[in-house]
């Protein structure tokens, strides 16, 4: 058992979640930040352990959104910023992708150079959208690693709600770096950086109508009914209790200090979670999968090597199949 308290922002997230659970069973006392209060006993009547509570951060981008919170805690040691926005429903890019990912993240670090100089580990979650190349940088024969950057601009990440997202998580994770680099800070800082995230819901799931924007992937085959087009697509996966574990590898381990992990498990199309339901769920309406379309699709796949990530991480992934199961299990059965 450990007396460590560790600080989530973005408290109510798909990801967060997960790490408040795996945090809370390892003995850490959380405190997670919300949007609103209503949120927040949401939240708890969901988590219903005593060594969680949580703060109210209305405002991502608010300046000094963080302070109030941090010189009520003194006893933080540890802060994961999960809290970014994920949605391609915006009006303005700038103001609603953009800006909250990187004002965020600087207003969350400044708050712990001022009011946080016990805490000494800074987890960041970041996106393996910062690594891939996308749409007209894709590059079908490139291996991608921790090294890599998606070569975006910020210009171009105004163009469309989909480069605002590339955009948003890009520069957000470069200002991380700058401000660690510039300010000096006396704290060791990592990021976490997966790629589409399934798996299932950490806590049970009343709304099903609308999963995370990973998990929407997943939905949308199960949505399907025998004699549906199943889209020939697929892109790079991990389970969402991997990127939970890599967040606790994070900050416990560290060989992960100043590293960008890069937790990525394998490809998938949507024919072969088409298969895996049909396999494991035989009453399923969900049409076959025809994988022989695979090597096809997979060339729109990046490749990729994260074997420096995994050596740290030291835990095997959790497999596609099991990861679909567990979703979809959920979804039928929650």
């Amino acid at each position: 058992m450990t007396s460590t308290s560790v600080f989530v922002s973005g408290a109510n997230g798909f990801i967060a979640q997960h790490i408040i659970k795996q945090l809370l069973a390892k003995g850490y006392t959380v405190i997670g930040s919300v949007r609103s209060h209503q949120k927040g006993e949401q939240l708890k009547s969901l988590i219903q352990n005593d060594k969680f509570s949580f703060e109210i951060v209305a405002s991502l981008t608010e300046k000094n959104a963080f302070d109030e919170v941090l010189k009520k805690h003194p006893e933080v040691t540890v802060f994961l910023h999960t809290a970014s926005p994920v949605t391609f429903a915006v009006e303005d890019i700038e103001k609603d992708l953009l800006k909250p990912a990187i004002v965020g993240t600087v207003n969350a670090l400044n708050a712990i150079k001022r009011y946080g100089p016990q805490i000494k580990k800074v987890v960041i979650t970041a996106s393996a959208v910062n690594i891939f190349g996308f749409g007209p940088y894709f590059d079908g024969e490139q291996v991608y690693t921790e090294d890599d950057w998606n070569p975006i601009t910020y210009e171009e990440s105004l163009e469309n709600p989909f480069f605002g997202y590339l955009g948003s998580k890009k520069y957000a994770e470069l200002a991380a770096q700058a401000f660690a680099t510039k300010e000096n800070v006396n704290f060791d800082i990592s990021f976490v950086t997966p790629p589409f995230v399934f798996g299932p819901q950490a806590y049970v799931v009343k709304d099903k109508a609308n999963l995370n924007l990973s998990n929407e992937v997943v939905n949308s085959v199960v949505k399907l009914t025998k004699g549906d087009p199943i889209p020939a697509d697929g892109s790079v996966f991990v389970d969402v209790r991997d990127v939970a574990r890599a967040h606790l590898v994070a900050f416990e381990n560290d060989e992960a200090v100043s590293q960008r992990l890069f937790t990525a498990s394998s490809s998938y199309t949507l024919d072969t979670i088409a298969n895996i339901i049909n396999s494991r769920f035989p009453n399923t309406t969900v049409p076959r999968g025809d994988e022989s379309r695979n090597e096809e699709i997979n060339r729109s796949i990046q490749k990729f090597d994260n074997s420096r990530t995994n050596k740290i991480l030291g835990f095997d992934y959790i497999t596609l199949e099991e990861s679909i199961f567990d979703t979809v299990d959920q979804i039928f059965n929650a």
